[in-house]
């Protein structure tokens, strides 16, 4: 997960995203700031990894779509998050698959000890490039930037080749009536090909995304083994999953 933006850094993304050969004078002009205190903004979103600098100025490193999810519930999925990386021990085996809150689970994991990851999850490399503890094995295939997301018949293969204790899931909707569902085809066949090679399935997601259904079904919820989601999910959906079978967990906002 990216570090959240301030008003100020959100604006200059937001331009240089409309327009990247935009340059620091401009963007100076528009913020109203002088073109000192400008390059010290754009030096400070190329750190937090949202742009590289360029003569003049600065290209966006993320997509706008990953921008757009990621400021979203912030806190719900930082809660979710470390939730989730408390469900690991010293020595497991673990899949994280593609999404913003799957990612900040390996800043999580800080502090563990001889864990492998198999991910497909571009965004979790952040976080796991400072971290010992960790084996990364990155998945091969096409990437796709507007999920952060390597996919497709490379990337199914190469999760073949792995066993592991827990596959860590997202989804972009659920229900007990619909499953996970997502709505990319490339994003489901990630996702039932993790589980089909984990002990345990554990998709965790925000209460936002009950009762939402995108274009593609991934799996039932009697599939997963625990969903993580925030103390706001409806009561009676709750409920629901519980009699499924399905251990729910639920966090208060950090």
């Amino acid at each position: 997960m990216l570090p959240l933006l301030n008003e100020k850094e959100q604006y200059v993304i937001n331009l240089l995203i409309e327009d990247p050969t935009i340059g620091v004078s401009e963007l100076a002009e528009y913020l109203s700031v002088s073109a000192v205190t400008m390059r010290s903004y754009l030096n400070g979103l190329s750190e937090k990894g949202y742009l590289y600098r360029v003569h003049g100025g600065a290209v966006p490193t993320i997509h706008p779509a990953i921008v757009e999810r990621d400021q979203v519930g912030q806190e719900q999925k930082r809660a979710i998050a470390r939730a989730a990386a408390g469900l690991v021990l010293d020595g497991d085996t673990i899949m994280i698959e593609a999404g913003t809150t799957t990612a900040m689970i390996v800043r999580f994991l800080l502090g563990t000890r001889d864990v492998s990851v198999v991910t497909n999850n571009t965004l979790a490399l952040a976080h796991a490039r400072g971290n010992p503890g960790l084996r990364v094995h990155v998945v091969g295939g096409e990437f796709r930037p507007a999920t952060e997301s390597v996919v497709g018949p490379m990337a199914l293969s190469f999760l073949e080749r792995f066993h592991v204790s827990v596959a860590f899931v997202g989804t972009d909707g659920f229900s007990v009536s619909k499953g996970l569902t997502t709505h990319l085809v490339e994003g489901a066949e990630i996702v039932i090909r993790m589980a089909q090679q984990a002990d345990r399935v554990v998709a965790v997601a925000d209460s936002t995304k009950l009762g939402r259904e995108g274009f593609v079904r991934v799996l039932p919820l009697d599939r997963l083994d625990t969903i993580i989601t925030d103390d706001a999910i409806d009561p009676a959906a709750a409920s629901e999953i519980r009699e499924l079978g399905v251990e729910l967990i639920t966090v208060a906002p950090e």
